[in-house]
């Protein structure tokens, strides 16, 4: 690999995808990402929290944790997607009414997000997110939702 070659490499982002479950709704929260480093490696995490909580709470904690592990594998710019519009509004957002119950939490994330060199979170539908929400709901022995399609007869 060049110079020039490494150097496009670190300048580009990393790409993730994090989502959090909480069964039931508050109950056992599961965390879940998948990561691509910029020269095309991929990883995922797994995990189940060791607090209960919220839906919010867990796509938090998914967003926390994952943003740890990247920070532990030397990553500078990121590219985060998560299909929670509350996670993204205020961790994004110094205007966003804030929550209580989870502030701390919140200044806890984009501390850590300001920590990289650049850093955007992105909202984006859920159904773009299937793989870490998959992760996510593994970590509880949730097996993965599975659409089944019924073929028409033909005449």
């Amino acid at each position: 690999m060049t110079i020039g070659q490494q150097r496009t490499l670190h300048m580009n982002p990393w790409f993730v995808f994090c989502d959090g479950s909480a069964v039931p709704n508050p109950g056992r929260i599961g965390l879940g990402a998948v990561f691509t480093e910029p020269d095309g490696t991929r990883h995922t995490l797994s995990q189940a929290a060791r607090e209960n909580g919220c839906n919010n709470e867990a796509e938090l904690r998914a967003l926390l944790a994952t943003l740890q592990e990247l920070k532990l594998r030397g990553a500078g710019r990121l590219l985060i997607h998560c299909d929670n519009s509350v996670v993204v509004e205020q961790v994004g957002s110094d205007t966003a009414k804030p929550i209580a119950r989870l502030a701390s939490l919140f200044d806890e994330a984009r501390a850590l997000l300001n920590s990289f060199d650049q850093a955007s979170l992105v909202w984006i539908p859920r159904h773009r997110n299937s793989e870490a929400d998959a992760l996510a709901r593994a970590a509880l022995g949730i097996a993965e939702k599975r659409v089944v399609k019924i073929a028409k007869k033909r005449r």
